[in-house]
């Protein structure tokens, strides 16, 4: 079994909601061709990591990694899992972030599957299935994330929750079955702003980080 992202949705995500913000708002993007699974494993670093020699909370909070509101949080979560590290975790969210849109938009269900739990792999699937009912393909691109952020971390029942904020220029074009440009510009990118929360339980031996929840900031 490959280390994975796993990714899952906490509160009900509908799927047009699913479609407006994965769909529209990040709406073209060129299909990457299917990573072989060596390549996957390697992407796929959102897990805890050891802590530097000599490094501290103080120097692993700084860096604009962290919000200023979501520092106690994260100090807090530290506290409990001495393993946690904060650049690491963002690269790895980066990552995350990236694969499951361009899964999605590909249509890619089982690279979904991969990604996430049975309840976000629904909606993103229904999203998908309703797509191709109305002849719709998209030719999207991720250009760029501008920035990721730790917004809110949180500590309940040894349940770590956290909050990353993406900034990201996304190039959206949406085709129909015959190749036709129905919406979008393949040369202006769309700024879209995201909030998704990563949960893991940190009793685990699993490493792994899943996709709790995914919004618009």
């Amino acid at each position: 079994m490959y280390v994975i992202v796993i990714l899952a949705m906490i509160a009900g995500f509908l799927a047009l909601r699913l479609y407006s913000v994965l769909g529209k708002r990040t709406g073209h993007e060129q299909e990457p061709a299917l990573r072989p699974a060596e390549d996957r494993a390697k992407v796929t670093v959102l897990q805890p990591g050891p802590m530097s020699q000599g490094g501290s909370d103080t120097v692993r909070l700084a860096e604009g990694l962290i919000a200023p509101g979501a520092e106690t949080g994260v100090r807090t979560l530290i506290s409990v899992d001495r393993n946690f590290d904060v650049p690491q975790f963002v690269e790895g969210a980066k990552s995350a972030y990236k694969m499951v849109l361009e899964a999605f938009w590909r249509g890619d269900r089982e690279e979904l599957a991969w990604l996430c739990d049975a309840d976000v792999l629904a909606s993103f699937e229904e999203a998908i299935a309703t797509r191709e009912a109305e002849g719709h393909v998209l030719d999207n691109r991720l250009v760029r994330i501008e920035k990721a952020q730790i917004v809110e971390a949180t500590v309940r029942d040894r349940v770590a929750e956290i909050a990353m904020r993406f900034e990201a220029d996304i190039a959206a074009v949406t085709r129909d079955r015959d190749g036709n440009v129905i919406a979008g510009s393949m040369t202006d990118a769309i700024d879209t702003k995201d909030i998704w929360t990563f949960t893991r339980d940190i009793r685990s031996a699993d490493p792994n980080w899943k996709l709790s929840e995914t919004d618009e900031a």
